[in-house]
């Protein structure tokens, strides 16, 4: 009589003990669905909220991104190219999980990430978000290899990752490059936020004169005033309205860059705005990159269409001639100005 209660005892034990194990199995694939799910959802929908932005690269070059009201600045709040801010925004929006690596391939993966990696720290409202690891694009170049970092952890593998509606690979729209960074634009300015320019040659002065933009504008040589029509000196100064350079300097190093710097420009170009912000630019000429050798020595030809140029804050940047002529040529708005042959047209 005592053996069916002992079996009916065995069975309850046996009952609890599984209905324990279906209630700890649920609860860890519930947290591992919710871990896995919060871990591949790379996107922040509302970018309005970002920030700040830091990518650092595989060889520890890094770029700081700040938004600065309605504008993004670097680290040191100088101007920025902000399309390829855009670009990135509109990237971190539209990201989206495209799928996980087969197995056998996450140990080849694994290590790719620890070596080629692209760092992307992301802040909204102040305090950091997320991180994302950009790893290699894959075979077809339709996805990006990536890691995802937030306050719940690092996702353990990496996962295949896409921007919605895009075809294509993600990390070149992620570079650290500073000089690619640069805004080009170097003047923006009205003519009526201008109150002097003053184009200086170093070896022929013949060609230098001042632009003095006062109730009177006048434009001088050598201090001294010379015949100028009022709507020529507004046509000159209206030229400023739009200056960028060309390019960032990708060919010199540091000491080639301060020996440049330690020769006498060809010109400099002085502009004071009317609230009081100064701006000097050195323009130094460009060897021409086919030289031709004479014997033992080389015959130096300058470069016919670009120049070096320093900037305000002593960047080196490449300038075009036709950009910058209306700028430093004077005597085709004021023809008082005799330095010029009649077939010349760079200085």
């Amino acid at each position: 009589m005592k053996k069916p209660k002992k079996n009916i005892v065995v069975l309850s034990i046996s009952l609890s003990v599984l209905a324990f194990l279906s209630w700890y199995t649920y609860g860890l694939v519930n947290n591992s669905n919710k871990s896995d799910k919060n871990l591949i959802e790379f996107s922040i929908a509302d970018t309005a909220s970002i920030d700040k932005i830091i990518i650092t690269d595989v060889h520890g070059e890094s770029i700081t991104l700040k938004r600065n009201k309605d504008k993004w600045t670097d680290q040191d709040n100088s101007c920025i190219n902000q399309p390829s801010v855009q670009f990135i925004l509109e990237t971190i929006k539209n990201i989206e999980f495209k799928s996980y690596l087969p197995d056998a391939s996450l140990p080849n993966f694994n290590e790719k990430m620890i070596t080629q990696h692209i760092k992307v720290e992301i802040f909204t409202n102040g305090k950091w978000n997320r991180n994302w690891f950009i790893g290699p694009a894959t075979q077809d170049h339709y996805g990006q290899i990536m890691l995802l970092e937030t306050e719940e952890g690092q996702s353990k593998d990496p996962i295949i990752s896409s921007v919605k509606g895009e075809h294509g690979i993600i990390d070149p729209r992620f570079f650290a490059d500073k000089r690619k960074w640069l805004c080009t634009e170097i003047f923006s300015l009205n003519s009526d936020e201008i109150e002097s320019v003053a184009i200086d040659f170093t070896n022929d002065s013949e060609k230098s004169f001042k632009v003095v933009n006062s109730k009177v504008p006048a434009v001088y040589q050598n201090n001294k005033k010379i015949p100028s029509e009022p709507v020529a000196i507004l046509r000159y100064l209206q030229n400023y309205t739009k200056i960028h350079f060309n390019l960032a300097n990708y060919e010199l190093n540091k000491n080639q860059i301060d020996s440049l710097k330690k020769t006498n420009p060809f010109a400099t170009l002085k502009l004071t705005e009317k609230k009081g912000k100064k701006t000097l630019l050195k323009l130094f000429k460009m060897v021409s990159a086919n030289q031709q050798k004479v014997g033992d020595s080389v015959n130096l030809e300058m470069d016919a269409d670009k120049f070096w140029c320093e900037l305000n804050n002593g960047q080196l940047v490449k300038c075009q001639y036709f950009v910058f002529n209306p700028l430093i040529i004077g005597n085709p708005y004021f023809p008082s100005i005799k330095g010029y042959s009649e077939n010349e047209n760079n200085p």
